[in-house]
């Protein structure tokens, strides 16, 4: 069945402890404007990348205690504000309830992306839009360029082909049938700790080809105070240029 309407949901549900600053980081300063209002921007302004279709609505995951600063940024960009969860996996079933009781889960596709990559392209929420019209799981990602190695007590166990790996970015996206069905599982198996949505449909719904699209090296995400001060690089160079 096609994907008659695409929601974004922006995941700003989490404290930020590994950043250490005073508030969620998703609520820090990047060129004068906060990672949420960057992120925001991206997903409403997404249709101006070669006609291809937008974004249908915007939901913002936020603590319970910074809504009110939330609405005032882009409460009127945004559907609704929803409160997140004590796990990255609550706030995105959060999100689903959301959606799944307003929109028919069949025709209805959701892309979840991390508050923490305020730099995600059009181009990269354009080509997540056109992946639904023919998958029902897709992950955003980059080859990487490093070689990665399998440690097992602080000794390298093996050495996995790098033309193999990519790193994970965000959007992540789904058919919103797809992924409520694949966190409803996994609420339900208390050994599993997912740390992102395509390792839920992977491991629940095995028989679903989860593809990828295009990520890029600028679509970084913050976690350290290092990674706010190259995103400010980049955005000058982006401006200078």
């Amino acid at each position: 069945m096609t994907v008659k309407r695409v929601v974004a949901v922006v995941l700003g549900g989490g404290t930020g402890t590994r950043f250490g600053a005073d508030v969620p980081k998703q609520l820090l300063t990047l060129n004068g404007k906060t990672l949420v209002e960057h992120c925001v921007a991206a997903f409403t302004s997404a249709s101006l990348v070669d006609d291809a279709p937008g974004i249908d609505e915007i939901l913002l995951v936020m603590p319970p205690a910074y809504h009110d600063e939330a609405k005032r940024l882009v409460g009127g960009q945004v559907g609704a504000i929803i409160a997140g969860g004590a796990t990255r996996s609550d706030s995105v079933r959060n999100a689903l309830a959301y959606v799944g009781a307003r929109y028919d889960q069949a025709e209805t596709g959701v892309l979840i992306h991390d508050a923490a990559r305020p730099l995600v392209t059009r181009q990269i929420i354009a080509d997540c839009i056109q992946g639904l019209k023919e998958h029902d799981a897709i992950g955003t990602a980059v080859p990487t360029s490093d070689t990665i190695l399998a440690v097992d007590n602080g000794v390298i166990a093996h050495v996995p082909p790098r033309e193999t790996l990519y790193r994970a970015q965000t959007p992540q996206c789904f058919r919103l049938e797809t992924i409520a069905k694949a966190h409803a599982l996994a609420a339900a198996d208390p050994a599993f700790t997912p740390t992102d949505d395509c390792g839920v449909v992977l491991r629940y719904l095995p028989g679903t080809p989860v593809h990828i699209v295009p990520g890029s090296e600028t679509n970084l995400k913050i976690t350290y105070p290092t990674d706010l001060a190259i995103a400010e690089a980049l955005l000058r160079t982006h401006q200078q240029s």
